[in-house]
């Protein structure tokens, strides 16, 4: 109930979150600033970043790939990586309490976006919507979007829609130059009488919603 419109081509992004024990988030961080160019060799990161706000011990990563086979092959060669299972897999698992992973792709009216500049926090909505689809509420959803879009304030990075996981999720990836302004923007936001008549709209689709306030890490595409 959750398949509807979505970019034509197989491409599709895997969404990887690791809670990491509390204690041992400094040395989980350290690894990864120290061996993660061992895994960026063998696919594309679209982004990785640890949260700040909304959750806590939390390391969220993307990854692109062509299509399932492309993932396949991949998968096969980091298992096969000897560097990679020694320097980071195995020191790595003594800091990860949990691992969830899943398969989205970008909705059709979006394309993947970048900063303007560097050195700024991302905010990660995810929204569970009604089951039914991007045929139920796909236009009111894209509406609401739009709307924020226009205000000006924050820079929309990607909008991903689940095929794998929780269905009917959708993560929406936004930029702003600090949590400061981001305040500051939703606060006008929220008296933009357009931007309430199409959150008004999009929420009768809506069950919940979670926001994340999130800082990249120095391997990181996405800065």
């Amino acid at each position: 109930f959750a398949t509807g419109p979505r970019q034509d081509n197989g491409v599709f992004y895997e969404i990887r979150t690791y809670e990491v024990k509390p204690s041992r988030m400094k040395e989980f961080v350290e690894l990864v600033s120290q061996h993660f160019h061992i895994r960026q060799a063998h696919s594309e990161l679209v982004g990785l970043w640890t949260a700040e706000l909304g959750a806590m011990n939390k390391v969220i990563h993307i990854w692109k790939y062509d299509n399932f086979a492309h993932r396949t092959a991949v998968r096969t060669a980091l298992a096969n990586d000897k560097d990679w299972q020694g320097k980071f897999i195995s020191p790595a698992l003594a800091c990860i309490e949990k691992q969830h992973n899943e398969v989205a792709y970008l909705v059709p009216w979006c394309q993947l976006g970048k900063p303007p500049k560097e050195g700024g926090v991302y905010e990660w909505v995810t929204f569970q919507m009604k089951p039914g689809g991007p045929a139920l509420w796909g236009e009111a959803f894209r509406a609401a979007i739009s709307t924020h879009i226009n205000t000006g304030y924050t820079k929309l990075i990607g909008v991903f829609h689940t095929e794998y996981g929780l269905l009917n999720t959708v993560h929406v990836v936004w930029w702003n130059e600090n949590a400061d302004n981001r305040a500051s923007g939703r606060h006008k936001a929220h008296e933009d009488a357009r931007v309430v008549a199409a959150v008004r709209e999009s929420v009768r689709f809506l069950e919940s919603q979670q926001n994340m306030l999130l800082v990249p890490l120095p391997c990181s595409p996405l800065k």
